[in-house]
């Protein structure tokens, strides 16, 4: 397992597209994307699935190992990471002559940082939370593809847009393998509306979508679309893999 022992921050993994990539990752949707046409070639030509961009993993992925729907606890402590809840839906496919059919056995990371912009078991330079492992895990994807989690919205990692980080792996085991890692952002309006509700920490000057670097290089192809439900959020994201 991986573990931050030094000081890192987001601002030194801006620009920074990390990883080759064995698969591709593409979204099944019914409309022309507007993705840049050499991405949008290694879709097949018939299919209704386009390429979605990966983007970098950043500093803080760790691989945890922890299998659970609900992350928004801490293991340490039972503690509950407050927030606006969220209800993450992930919807993973595989091309196979030229169709999206669901993708059982497929691992699905997802890690983020909570209300006040904090991440679990990293050190940073304005905390240490090593040890803690809040707003963390996996779950693998169902007969029909499916992989599902209860969080909350994201708070505000200084220089960064509003994000979730997201790791899919094709593979049956935790060994290095075939994975495709990326990000999920958010409406801007939205987000303002969120942040300014308790906890969240409210930052005169936070990172639009547009003024991030990252989001820049496929970030709206990654915006969730957010339905409302009875408490918070419920966001549905369809991918799918393709094998090289």
């Amino acid at each position: 397992m991986r573990r931050i022992t030094a000081i890192q921050t987001r601002r030194q993994v801006l620009g920074f597209l990390g990883g080759t990539t064995v698969i591709s990752l593409i979204g099944c949707l019914q409309r022309k994307s507007a993705a840049d046409s050499s991405i949008q070639a290694l879709a097949p030509k018939s299919s209704t699935c386009l390429v979605k961009p990966e983007q970098t993993e950043g500093p803080y992925f760790i691989n945890e190992r922890l299998n659970r729907a609900d992350i928004r606890s801490d293991p340490l402590d039972g503690s509950i990471r407050q927030g606006v809840p969220l209800r993450l839906v992930f919807q993973v496919s595989q091309i196979r002559d030229k169709s999206c059919l669901p993708l059982s056995g497929a691992i699905v990371d997802v890690w983020h940082c909570d209300a006040e912009g904090i991440y679990s078991d990293v050190i940073d330079r304005s905390f240490n939370t090593v040890g803690k492992k809040f707003l963390r895990g996996y779950q693998v994807t169902d007969g029909n593809g499916t992989a599902e989690f209860i969080t909350i919205y994201p708070g505000q990692y200084p220089g960064r847009a509003i994000h979730i980080h997201f790791k899919i792996r094709a593979i049956s085991a935790f060994q290095q393998g075939q994975e495709f890692t990326s990000q999920l952002y958010f409406d801007d309006v939205l987000s303002d509306r969120v942040h300014a509700q308790a906890p969240y920490r409210k930052e005169e000057q936070r990172t639009l979508n547009r003024e991030d670097g990252i989001f820049q290089r496929g970030g709206e192809q990654l915006t969730l679309q957010l339905t409302q439900a009875a408490e918070g959020y419920v966001g549905r994201f369809n991918i799918a893999l393709e094998q090289s």
